[in-house]
């Protein structure tokens, strides 16, 4: 996919040791600095409307089944990440943890929900502790995994967000499946609505790539809250 594209880039986990990916979760933390949710320009990949995102039933950290037909009628916030990386995926749950804390915990018509990619090794108790460091409330915060070919579909074709496990020389600690960093807002027809960074894209000018990051965050909670507000 490529940089100009309107939808999702691919990213991968780097890194050697399952040490590093504490020392990350506190880095990614302090990076993203707490703000409220207001609206700004946005780009266009962050308004769109596409089909439905498929239907799917895949197992939450709980044990239990979750299905699309449970999140319709729901604004919800997909996003995708691996327990062993010790790449980006930590900020990206940060980013979630973020907006677990942002968006309005009396509305019950929004929701998170967490996609692993790495669904061999990510079994339910391993999504439960990696829920868990990050204060995921079950009852806003779904993490879901199931057969690696299902979810891996479901990203491509329903998502439109690319991933791969990775091969050869690739496949290191840490680094076992390429996949997108985007968070992606599903409405309460289960209609994908928008795409939006779940990191900081750092390059020459870290001050800058953060200031970026922060628009881009004001603009997915005014986006969740603007869709919480239709009527389905």
């Amino acid at each position: 996919m490529s940089e100009g594209s309107q939808f999702p880039r691919s990213r991968s986990g780097l890194g050697k040791t399952r040490t590093l990916m504490s020392r990350t979760v506190l880095l990614a933390l302090l990076l993203l600095a707490i703000t409220g949710c207001a609206p700004t320009t946005a780009p266009l990949r962050e308004n769109v409307d596409l089909n439905s995102v498929g239907d799917f039933a895949l197992t939450e950290r709980d044990g239990s089944t979750v299905h699309k037909a449970d999140l319709l009628g729901k604004v919800w916030v997909a996003s995708f990440v691996f327990t062993r990386c010790t790449g980006p995926c930590p900020q990206v749950t940060s980013t979630m943890a973020r907006l677990q804390q942002d968006l309005p915990a009396e509305r019950d018509d929004i929701r998170l929900v967490t996609f692993t990619v790495d669904p061999d090794h990510d079994r339910p108790d391993e999504l439960k502790r990696y829920a868990d460091a990050f204060t995921a409330d079950p009852k806003r915060w779904l993490f879901l995994t199931g057969k690696e070919a299902d979810i891996h579909q479901l990203l491509r074709e329903g998502f439109r967000v690319p991933v791969q496990a990775n091969g050869g020389e690739e496949r290191r600690p840490g680094n076992e499946v390429m996949h997108s960093t985007r968070l992606v807002v599903v409405d309460k027809k289960g209609h994908v609505r928008g795409y939006f960074d779940g990191i900081v894209e750092t390059g020459d000018d870290l001050e800058v790539a953060k200031k970026d990051f922060e628009q881009n965050y004001k603009r997915l909670c005014a986006k969740v809250l603007d869709l919480a507000r239709e009527t389905p």
